[in-house]
């Protein structure tokens, strides 16, 4: 094993040993860590200043049909070429011919059919990500939708190759006896019976997940409802979706990714500094880098979504002075608040998603305000801007009692609780170093978690390094943090828990909705290529 996975092994297993030793304390004081997984790649072109580019806003999809009580929609995945940088030309995987794939707005309890077609050069998986969807549309790994011609035997990836390199390929040479695969098209329905939030939708394909999203395959879809809808919070131009996303970018233009295999059709991973995450030196909002918006002396609503692979943000908005801004917490990864909280800062790790209340009027006019990462450095320190244009009317509110329909789950109602480690370790014998939950790597056909539809359980995550823990199917509440009370922001429904490092969480579910099977895995996606992935069955 070379030098460099050998030390960060050692590392690894050496706060685990604290852990395992001082317990909940020795945990806490590893979570005081900074929140850094991965290492960065530089770009070889020429990089923009910040501040000139405007802030792209995606276009909203329109349906193809609304009969019969469904919206049915129709995205072509395909490859184009776009201006990211400006002056430069980038190739790019998407969701129709777009970066970010448009946005999909839908009603809360009305059924939404998405048919996905294939002209992409490799298999993709499709997976709505904090849907209540139906096992069968979820995105499951390994149900893939082929590309015109594609061969069975090599429907799997990476799966169906043998060998592997070190801390890859968690699934080499397994079969998947539940797999179901289509060629080219395939309809994914979303009943949508849930929360108004923001959800987003993404490739899932096992092996292939983070060099699928840097390529482009993501995109964001909102659920909204007349409850919400009635609260007075800011809407219309001053509802701002924000994608967020670190990219590199290669000499000739390209998307620069550390791949063993960049055709992705057979060799899964990514070249040895990069195993513990894969970071870009270009921060991208809406697919633009480092933007700027013009924006009223206003409350301004801001949907945020970390879509990076592995990095990681402390959000905080800075005016010319240097003063901090204000930031109200009105939702979380599964919709609205009881109550908003407001913050100086806001950490949010990938997959998590935000939904905040900004108020420009705080800033003077013709001012800039800095969108600043505190997690960065140098360039990566700095995320957008608003450039504050005017004074302006201003009718939107803040109310004091955001939602009451939140579950009220409690620990007696919980009928198992369940331990969870997130770790480094061996793939087996042979298989090197890679990422594993309960010391396990992902295998499609093993049954990880049984669950009865309908039982409350609470699940206890303890993590060596950063890892974002993502829960389909249900959202769920946190409990603890390190034994002691959740952060300022872990209030609300979630579907992604962000643990630190050495950190240990409780979280509180319902598994409610279908049954089927599901999954849970971390999403740094790079440790969910390698194996951090697990099955949840609900029976």
């Amino acid at each position: 094993m070379p030098d460099l996975t050998r030390r960060r092994v050692l590392a690894v297993g050496g706060a685990l040993g604290v852990m395992a030793a001082g317990g909940l304390g020795a945990a806490a004081g590893l979570s005081r860590r900074p929140a850094v997984t991965g290492a960065e790649l530089r770009s070889a072109v020429p990089l923009p200043p910040p501040f000139r580019v405007p802030l792209p806003l995606p276009a909203v999809l329109r349906p193809v049909s609304t009969a019969a009580g469904t919206d049915r929609y129709e995205i072509v995945q395909r490859e184009t070429t776009a201006e990211i940088l400006p002056g430069v030309r980038t190739r790019l995987w998407t969701y129709g011919g777009t970066f970010p794939g448009p946005t999909i707005e839908s009603r809360r309890g009305r059924p939404v059919t998405v048919t996905h077609r294939n002209e992409l050069p490799v298999p993709t998986v499709v997976h709505l990500h904090g849907g209540r969807t139906p096992a069968e549309s979820d995105g499951y790994p390994t149900d893939l939708v082929t590309p015109a011609g594609w061969p069975t035997t090599a429907a799997h990836g990476g799966h169906t190759e043998p060998g592997g390199h070190a801390g890859h390929g968690s699934g080499q040479g397994m079969h998947d006896p539940r797999a179901v695969t289509t060629e080219l098209t395939r309809d994914y329905t979303f009943p949508l019976d849930q929360r108004a939030t923001l959800l987003w939708y993404h490739d899932h394909r096992m092996d292939f997940t983070a060099p699928a999203i840097w390529r482009g395959l993501a995109g964001m879809h909102l659920v909204r409802d007349d409850a919400e809808e009635a609260l007075g919070l800011p809407s219309g131009p001053r509802e701002l979706p924000l994608m967020i996303t670190d990219r590199a970018f290669a000499a000739d233009g390209s998307l620069d990714y550390p791949s063993l295999d960049p055709t992705l059709r057979g060799r899964p991973g990514v070249r040895e500094p990069y195993l513990a995450g894969v970071l870009g030196d270009v921060i991208l909002v809406n697919g633009a880098p480092w933007p700027v918006h013009e924006v009223d002396a206003a409350r301004y609503r801001l949907r945020l979504l970390n879509a990076s692979n592995a990095r990681h943000y402390e959000l905080e908005w800075v005016d010319g002075d240097g003063r901090n801004l204000p930031v109200v917490q009105v939702g979380s990864d599964q919709g609205l608040l009881a109550a908003p909280v407001t913050h100086t800062y806001l950490p949010v790790a990938p997959a998590e998603r935000y939904d905040v209340v900004v108020d420009f009027a705080h800033a003077p006019v013709g001012g800039l305000v800095r969108l600043v990462n505190r997690l960065g450095s140098g360039r990566t320190r700095e995320v957008m801007a608003f450039r504050v244009a005017r004074r302006a009317t201003d009718t939107s509110r803040i109310p004091r009692t955001l939602s009451t329909d939140l579950p009220n789950w409690r620990r007696s109602d919980a009928v198992r609780v369940r331990d969870f480690s997130f770790r480094a370790g061996r793939m087996g014998e042979d298989d090197g170093h890679g990422w594993l939950i309960g010391g396990l790597p992902f295998d499609p056909a093993r049954s990880d978690v049984t669950v009865r539809l309908g039982d409350v359980e609470v699940w206890r995550l303890v993590a060596d390094v950063h890892h974002p823990v993502h829960l389909h199917l249900a959202g769920f509440r946190i409990l603890s943090r390190g034994g002691e009370q959740p952060l300022p922001h872990d209030g609300g429904l979630k579907d992604t828990v962000s643990l630190r490092p050495g950190e240990s969480a409780e979280i509180i579910t319902r598994f409610d909705g279908y049954r089927g099977r599901y999954l849970f895995h971390c999403h740094n996606a790079e440790h969910e290529d390698m194996g951090m992935m697990a099955n949840l069955q609900v029976t």
